[in-house]
């Protein structure tokens, strides 16, 4: 790989003070804003008074004027193999002339910096979207779409964009001219499926070794994650990885499935810890600086809607863990969902909060889960700060399941729905309780508490669905005003067990699938079918939630339903929620106090994003949002679109 893989457009100086740029906040460096995960911006330009005369400043459209690159073969070979494994439907597609994305732009020392869909990365003037440099990622693999690292440089190296790709690379590029940097790994590239990770990936088309979400940055430390398959059992590890930031030398290692003589190797019975893939960080990582802590997310074990084969709690899987960021030891862990068999991976970033007892102040973290609780833990030991009741929940009657016999509960009040009984069928349209009702009655299907395993030849509507609750999105934090704030998608999966010929467990039936009218894209439970809560995090109460998006189809009086969504939200100084997430193609801002939704814009698609907000050298707040649809929620990928907006 060399400068031939470079498109260098306007010629840029090297900043010397790039890593300063935008210490008072004003800038969007990473991910989470800060690297704690806040994504709560210093400005106040735009408030609730004004912010309904905010209108588009400038468009990027990311899809390349040439030809457009095949989707990336691998990760598409994948998600359509789970699909038909799992029953659901192909995702929605138009004419194939765009690609979706989930990326959270950057910006940091006067360039916004994205990874698109088109195999590209790209630095752009943030106040006219203006192409600086742009760089075509070789080989295969699409970048992670859910954007890039900055990491600020030193005395003597210059800032440098870190990135993942879909097909298990880890690449540095010069932030001032996009060039990779020559001595990191091998001409800027470290391949990330080295050997003892990819040990027992099968030579299949469920295969998988990559990165989807960017890496972290602690230090001369970048630490990766990683999405590997959810079955077959056997693969790919997830283990988390930090790499020199300057040379790319492996600095350290943490197993996510403990090995013999490691803490939590006795959770995986029979040995069955071996070889064992998913219980990977394919969400977002925060960090505690000045105590010298990264904090994981770690999803579910594989396969995760069967466990008989690896009975026992299963650390870590569907938990937070704490580590040493400068060494990878594990310091503490609090595991949420105890032998995982719903999917519920801790995939949102922990988001590092203060918590206060009168006088006292608590360094915490914050956790929003997919099971629709929110947890509040002590960060430098992993204790919940509120009460957490251990409670029984049902039995598996799955041959050879024995699920956790109990699951610890939040005392706080959850932000999504959690179980469901057959009276609550949504009455929104007569057509659509008629087609519910009828839906319930052909597949015999029963309704669930928190926690009920998924049947044996009896399929069960469970709260949250696959989907959450939270997702990778997770929470935002306004320490101003003490609220948390986050979205949730209440979309419910009929989920059933059969056993095939050979002997193995599947979810394959008919009836299996989200909850709704899927052709209407009507969910099959009263309303809200989407919220956004607002958490005081010093109590531990909730403060106002609304419903979050509009049903469209739906007569005007009934719209308000919500709607499911992906991506997260994002606060300001302002005193305003921006968030776009949802289904219905709108990006909005809210009022922080009181839940009033004050602006909205309808986008060309959906907004499967988290947006950002920043201060150009101009001065002026800007606010941009990437909207192409796509996602796990199937919305029409109809644009290529990185919007921003201002006041004008």
């Amino acid at each position: 790989m060399g400068r031939s893989a470079i498109k260098v457009f306007g010629v840029l100086a090297l900043v010397a003070a790039a890593g300063l740029a935008g210490a008072d906040g004003t800038d969007w460096p990473t991910y989470g804003h800060d690297a704690g995960g806040a994504r709560h911006s210093p400005l106040n330009e735009i408030t609730p008074a004004n912010v309904r005369q905010l209108r588009e400043t400038w468009v990027y459209h990311m899809r390349p004027t040439s030809a457009v690159p095949p989707p990336d073969a691998q990760s598409a070979a994948v998600e359509e193999a789970q699909r038909r494994a799992e029953n659901v439907a192909p995702r929605r597609r138009t004419t194939g002339r765009y690609s979706a994305s989930q990326a959270t732009p950057l910006v940091v020392g006067g360039r916004m910096y994205v990874s698109t869909p088109y195999r590209r990365v790209v630095a752009l003037e943030p106040e006219t979207g203006r192409e600086l440099w742009v760089y075509d990622v070789p080989g295969p693999g699409q970048p992670s779409l859910r954007g890039v690292e900055y990491w600020p440089g030193n005395a003597r190296h210059a800032p440098r964009i870190l990135f993942g790709t879909r097909d298990g690379r880890l690449i540095a590029l010069d932030a001032a001219s996009g060039v990779p940097i020559k001595d990191f790994g091998e001409e800027g590239v470290v391949n990330l499926a080295t050997p003892d990770i990819v040990r027992a990936a099968p030579s299949s088309q469920f295969a998988q070794y990559g990165m989807t979400s960017p890496p972290i940055v602690y230090r001369d430390l970048v630490i990766t994650g990683a999405a590997v398959q959810e079955f077959p059992q056997r693969g790919a590890a997830g283990d988390v990885r930090a790499w020199d930031v300057v040379t790319g030398r492996l600095r350290w290692t943490f197993h996510t499935v403990p090995r013999a003589g490691e803490f939590g190797n006795d959770t995986w019975e029979a040995e069955s810890w071996r070889d064992r893939s998913g219980t990977n960080v394919w969400g977002f990582m925060t960090v505690d600086v000045k105590r010298g802590m990264v904090f994981l997310p770690v999803a579910a074990p594989a396969w995760d809607r069967y466990g008989g084969d690896r009975k026992g709690d299963n650390l870590f899987g569907s938990s937070v863990v704490a580590l040493a960021a400068d060494t990878g030891r594990r310091l503490w862990h609090f595991q949420l969902v105890r032998h995982d068999i719903w999917d519920f991976d801790t995939e949102s970033p922990p988001l590092l909060i203060e918590v206060r007892r009168g006088s006292r102040r608590i360094p915490a973290v914050a956790v929003v889960a997919k099971s629709g609780m929110l947890y509040i833990l002590d960060r430098k030991t992993g204790k919940s700060l509120f009460p957490v009741d251990e409670r029984r929940v049902p039995k598996s009657d799955v041959p050879g399941e024995v699920a956790a016999s109990t699951q610890p509960f939040s005392s706080i009040e959850p932000f999504a729905r959690q179980s469901f009984s057959l009276e609550e069928v949504a009455a929104v349209t007569p057509e659509l309780e008629a087609f519910c009702k009828d839906f319930i009655a052909r597949y015999e299907m029963h309704g669930a508490e928190p926690f009920t395993p998924i049947g044996f030849g009896k399929p069960t509507i469970h709260f949250p669905g696959r989907l959450g609750g939270a997702n990778w999105g997770g929470a935002t934090f306004d320490p101003g005003r003490r609220l948390l704030f986050v979205n949730a998608s209440n979309l419910g999966h009929v989920e059933v067990l059969s056993q095939r010929e050979d002997g193995a467990m599947t979810n394959a039936s008919p009836a299996s699938g989200r909850f709704s009218d899927r052709e209407r894209r009507l969910m099959c439970q009263r309303p809200p079918w989407g919220t956004l809560t607002a958490y005081d995090v010093d109590g531990g109460k909730i403060v106002w939630q609304v419903p979050l998006g509009v049903t469209d189809a739906l007569p005007e009086a009934a719209r308000a339903t919500g709607r499911p969504n992906i991506g997260g939200a994002i606060t300001t100084a302002g005193g305003l929620v921006f968030i776009g997430a949802t289904d219905d193609a709108r990006f909005r801002a809210f009022d922080a106090a009181s839940g009033r939704e004050l602006w909205s814009v309808k986008l060309a698609a959906s907004a499967h994003a988290t947006p950002i907000t920043y201060r150009g050298k101009d001065g002026k707040q800007y606010v941009a949002i990437i909207g192409t649809g796509g996602s796990f929620l199937d919305s029409p990928v109809d644009s290529d679109a990185l919007t921003v907006f201002a006041l004008p």
